[in-house]
């Protein structure tokens, strides 16, 4: 006896989407190529034929969204592109296999790194409970895991991560491997380091704030314009006491820019100029060297000019012997 299944026409028909879309992938996906993702399953199940134009209409997004669509879903493992057209990638079975791995033996640095790696488990359950609701998608175990090594984070860091994430409505994978990375540059690994890194943070906040004050910027500075302030701050160790002896130059030139007041920090420090003593002593020394520059030019001018009277006086006279 053979069973059949009877095909259910569209109004009882339901299209159904894996867990794991929505634990790995859905907060990721531009708002355009979800539509066009779930449509795309829609029509895969009935192993429909469209067009991109036809798809365009029907979905009521420019061609353009849609093809950039298709290679953002491709790029990111959620279509699989055949030359007949696409094939939806079971996530279920992708995300097995990249969990996957077998291990036949145990290192001994597997062995000696069982405590901590007891200690990140409690932490990562700890991340999975507080910022997933207890339903955190698997990669995102493998993926911390692979965060604490690469970047050597302690637990109490890792965690610290995920809220400053949360707080800001920005758990996905990219932004908290930019933040991570942003940390791990500044050679964050403990909580004493972050909260040191904070506390440089929260000063570098203050001397823009004030920068941008002095310099009548109130709309605020450009990336670019803070990106020069942490480099005099972070890369030359410059505080404020030495940016306001840059700044007050600024009224000695008609539309001073940014890159003016750079030149003037940077020349500093590469003369190895380290307080404002030191700056102050060097600007002084500069004005003397520049006034006997400007002396020594009008002395020269003079001695031209007396010459050059002198040779006309000849010429008239010889002019008036002559006649």
């Amino acid at each position: 006896m053979r069973l059949e299944q009877k095909d259910k026409p569209l109004l009882f028909s339901e299209t159904t989407i894996s867990d794991v879309f929505f634990s790995e992938y859905l907060s990721e996906l531009p708002g355009d190529y979800l539509k066009i993702y779930l449509y795309v399953i829609f029509l895969s199940k009935y192993n429909k034929d469209i067009k991109l134009n036809d798809l365009s209409k029907k979905l009521n997004i420019p061609l353009k969204v849609i093809n950039d669509g298709f290679k953002y879903l491709e790029d990111n493992n959620l279509i699989l592109k055949k030359s007949t057209g696409y094939i939806v990638i079971d996530l279920q079975e992708a995300t097995l296999h990249s969990l996957y791995t077998p291990n036949l033996t145990i290192s001994k640095e597997k062995v000696e790194q069982t405590s901590k790696n007891k200690s990140r488990a409690k932490a990562i359950e700890y991340i999975n409970n507080k910022y997933f609701q207890g339903i955190m998608g698997p990669s995102w175990y493998n993926d911390i895991d692979l965060w604490f090594t690469r970047y050597e984070f302690d637990e109490q860091v890792m965690i610290t991560l995920f809220d400053y994430c949360y707080n800001r409505s920005a758990m996905h994978k990219n932004y908290i491997k930019t933040v991570a990375e942003a940390w791990a540059s500044n050679k964050v690994k403990t909580w004493n380091d972050l909260d040191k890194y904070y506390e440089k943070q929260e000063s570098l906040s203050k001397f823009k704030k004030i920068i941008g004050k002095k310099l009548g910027k109130y709309n605020g500075l450009t990336q670019y314009e803070e990106a020069y302030i942490e480099n005099w701050v972070l890369n030359y160790g410059y505080d404020m006491n030495i940016i306001e002896i840059a700044l007050k130059r600024t009224t000695l030139k008609q539309n001073p820019t940014f890159e003016y007041i750079n030149n003037l920090i940077t020349d500093w420090h590469d003369r190895k100029l380290k307080t404002p003593e030191e700056i102050n002593a060097y600007i002084e020394q500069r004005k003397k060297q520049e006034k006997s520059v400007k002396d020594l030019k009008t002395k020269v001018n003079k001695s031209t000019y007396s010459q050059r009277s002198y040779d006309n006086l000849d010429f008239l006279y010889a002019n008036n012997v002559d006649a």
